[in-house]
């Protein structure tokens, strides 16, 4: 059962992603339920997406066929990767020239945090997951670009922003990898 509602889950998730990419439906869509109405519906369909793949990941992993069996280096080269990912996301929320340099920090993020979990997981439903991301993320980056989307293009003065981005970003890391992924998602990060 959770393969399928993995599937559902990534429809419903990435119809939504992908509605946002089609900027004159997506105008059409403000227009008529307002700015608030339209984030509203697009925050709630999104968190219905997300609470399927959730869901039906961690029903189908268990019973997924294993594909691959990564190299045991590769961890570390995902716990490396996995700092940058953070710091990249948290750069989409503070003016900074990191944020200006990456452009789109959240998407360089999101493609960084599953290509790292795709060094270590060669499950199905792994590659199936983190795959979609990735692929997903590749392809928001270029509708982005061919738009004319140029992302953040203003650095704030000084770099104190940007030294706020990495130690946020750093704080978040070490609670993601401490807490949140050994207790949450069952897999220690740090010394497992």
């Amino acid at each position: 059962m959770g393969l399928p509602i993995l599937i559902l889950g990534f429809v419903v998730f990435f119809a939504a992603h992908g509605f946002v990419t089609l900027r004159q439906a997506r105008a059409d869509a403000i227009a008529k339920l307002g700015l608030y109405g339209y984030r509203a519906a697009f925050s709630i369909v999104s968190l219905a997406g997300l609470a399927l793949i959730v869901w039906g990941y961690a029903h189908y992993h268990g019973q997924a066929l294993q594909i691959w069996s990564p190299p045991a280096f590769m961890r570390h080269i995902t716990v490396g990767l996995m700092l940058f990912a953070v710091i990249f996301f948290t750069a989409a929320f503070i003016p900074s020239h990191i944020k200006t340099k990456l452009k789109h920090p959240m998407l360089a993020g999101v493609k960084t945090w599953a290509f790292a979990h795709l060094l270590v997981n060669g499950d199905l439903a792994s590659i199936l997951t983190f795959g979609a991301f990735l692929a997903w993320g590749v392809y928001a980056r270029i509708a982005a670009k061919r738009r004319g989307d140029q992302g953040a293009t203003a650095a704030p003065a000084g770099w104190m922003n940007d030294i706020l981005v990495v130690i946020i970003g750093v704080v978040i890391y070490l609670a993601l990898g401490f807490a949140f992924h050994p207790m949450v998602i069952g897999v220690p990060v740090f010394g497992g």
